[in-house]
């Protein structure tokens, strides 16, 4: 081998390693759970945690009327989940269900209330959210800490 092709094996072996896909699957939970935590925050009352304020329960019986859902329902539904599965994201706890949860509203929203972002915006979402959902939360997750426990 010339050392070209040595240089480019250790790069690859250097990225694939088991902290490499860590630190990328850390960036991706961060990630999806940003998209999904700011939207949350949207639709509280301003210097609440989690009162669904009135304007996202409007949203959810003018705009999102499609959601096959009572809207006042789904708008706390939506916004306990937008609360919920991303801070389970952040700390890497039950990585694989919350990433599943969040690929639920993804598709709710892609069907129901705006299907026409999929190529500009819920495809990377449906990405982010396969990825933890096939490799899990990685070696720097709770996950990861509990199951060495065992």
């Amino acid at each position: 081998m010339n050392a070209l092709s040595v240089s480019y094996h250790r790069i690859v072996a250097m990225l694939s390693s088991m902290f490499a896909e860590s630190a990328m699957l850390l960036f991706v939970r961060f990630s999806l759970a940003g998209i999904f935590w700011r939207s949350g925050r949207t639709k509280v009352e301003d210097g609440s945690w989690l009162s669904v304020s009135d304007t996202a329960k409007f949203l959810f019986k003018e705009e999102y009327s499609n959601v096959p859902l009572p809207p006042e329902l789904a708008s706390y539904l939506a916004t306990y989940a937008e609360h919920l599965f991303p801070a389970l994201l952040v700390i890497g706890l039950l990585t694989r269900v919350s990433a599943l949860a969040l690929l639920g509203m993804t598709m709710v929203i892609q069907i129901f209330v705006y299907p026409e972002a999929w190529w500009s915006v819920h495809m990377i979402w449906v990405a982010l959210a396969l990825v933890l959902i096939v490799r899990g939360g990685g070696k720097f997750s709770a996950d990861a800490i509990l199951t060495r426990s065992k």
